[in-house]
C-alpha cells in the first residue's frame, strides 16, 4: 500500500515509518527536513521524502493539493494541530484517498470526572486550552465526516509520549532536568497538590504500532477515535518513588500549596505542571485492544526509564549518580 506520512520525522514517526516499511507499505515521508529521525533505521533507506513547510504551505493554499498530488492509499497525518488546517485536508483528499489518520492527544479531554476516561463516555470535563480544544474539534469533525458518507478517517489519541531522543514529562509534570538531579541526590523534591495525581504515558513505538494497526484494519477503524496509552498510570508519588528508587534512593517529598511551587519554579514549568496534574489523566485502552489489537509493549515507567537512559548516554542529563535497574 502507498501510505504517506506527514511529520513522519517526529516522535511516532521516528517508530512508525520503519514499521510501515518493513510490513510492506510503500512510504513517502512529508516533513520540514530540519531534523533527522530520533532513532535511526535502515528501512529510512526506503522512503521517498519530501521536504515541505506545512505551516507556509496551509496559509498559501498548497499544502492539501501536494498531499492529495502523491496519489496515496493511506495518509498518516501527525503534525495537525487547527481544525482549519484539518478541514482542509480533508475536503481535498475527499475521493482521492482511502483512509486519513489523524494524531490526535489525550489533552483532547478536559479534567477527569470519572476513571478510567473511555472514548464517548462523558467520564471526562471538556477541553481547555487552545491546544486541546483544537485537537478535540478535529476530532469531532473527522467522526462527522466519516458518519456522513465522507472520507474514511481515524483519529488516535496518545498520552504523554515517551521515547529515546527527548526529555519525558517528570513526576512533577514538567520538563525540567533538574527534577532528575533532586531524584539523584536523594534531596527533598517540592510536589504540588497532594501527589495523587495522574499522568499517562506511552512509549513512541506502542503509539506507532496503533497507527500500523489502524491503517490494517481500515474498515474497524473507520469513523473511529481511540485512546492510545500505557496498561497503566503514575500517580505524581508512584513516579517520584519509582524514579528514586532507579538511583538507590527513597524518594523525599515535600507537599507545598500550588502558590509556594510557583514562587519556586519557572514559569514555564509550572504551567505545564499545572496542565498535566490538574487534568490527572488514567485512560482506558480497552477499545483499542478490541477494535485494533493495541497491546502495548511498555509500561510507563519502562518507557521513561530507556528515555533517561538515553539521555544519560548521550550526555544530555546530568545526575548525582549512575541510573541503576529499571522497575518492573
Amino acid at each position: 500500500m502507498k501510505v504517506t506520512v506527514i511529520g513522519g520525522s517526529g516522535h511516532i514517526g521516528s517508530f512508525l515509518v520503519p514499521r510501515l516499511v518493513r510490513a510492506g507499505h510503500e512510504i513517502t515521508n512529508i516533513s520540514r527536513g530540519s531534523h533527522k529521525p530520533y532513532a535511526d533505521a535502515p528501512e529510512w533507506q526506503q522512503v521517498h521524502q519530501v521536504t515541505a513547510d506545512r505551516q507556509q504551505e496551509d496559509q498559501d493554499g498548497t499544502f492539501a493539493d501536494r498531499v492529495a498530488g502523491l496519489k496515496a492509499e493511506a495518509v498518516v497525518d501527525l503534525v495537525c494541530f487547527t481544525l482549519d488546517s484539518a478541514t482542509s485536508l480533508v475536503h481535498r483528499l475527499r475521493g482521492e484517498v482511502g483512509h486519513l489518520l489523524h494524531c490526535g492527544s489525550i489533552w483532547r479531554y478536559g479534567q477527569s470526572l470519572k476513571l478510567p476516561i473511555r472514548e464517548g463516555s462523558g467520564s471526562a470535563a471538556e477541553p481547555f486550552g487552545e491546544y486541546g480544544v483544537q485537537k478535540n474539534r478535529i476530532a469531532l469533525m473527522l467522526q462527522e465526516e466519516t458518519a456522513g458518507g465522507g472520507l474514511a478517517t481515524t483519529s488516535l489519541h496518545p498520552g504523554h509520549i515517551v521515547g529515546p531522543g527527548w526529555h519525558p514529562i517528570g513526576p512533577l509534570g514538567n520538563l525540567d532536568p533538574a527534577v532528575w538531579q533532586t531524584l539523584s541526590s536523594g534531596q527533598p523534591l517540592r510536589i504540588p497538590g497532594s501527589g495523587a495525581e495522574l499522568m499517562h504515558h506511552v512509549h513512541a513505538d506502542d503509539v506507532a504500532q496503533a497507527f500500523e494497526k489502524a491503517i490494517a484494519r481500515r474498515e474497524e477503524a473507520s469513523g473511529e477515535d481511540f485512546n492510545i496509552v500505557a496498561p497503566t498510570a503514575l500517580t505524581v508519588r508512584g513516579y517520584a518513588d519509582i524514579a528514586a528508587a532507579w538511583f538507590g534512593h527513597a524518594a523525599i517529598l515535600e507537599s507545598v500549596p500550588w502558590d509556594r511551587f510557583r514562587e519556586n519554579t519557572s514559569r514555564e514549568y509550572a504551567e505545564s505542571s499545572w496542565g498535566h496534574l490538574y487534568r490527572s489523566h488514567c485512560f482506558s485502552i480497552d477499545k483499542a485492544a478490541s477494535v485494533l489489537g493495541y497491546a502495548p509493549r511498555y509500561e510507563p515507567e519502562q518507557a521513561i526509564f530507556e528515555s533517561i537512559q538515553w539521555l544519560l548516554d548521550h550526555d544530555q542529563l546530568h545526575v548525582a549518580r549512575p541510573l541503576g535497574v529499571a522497575a518492573g
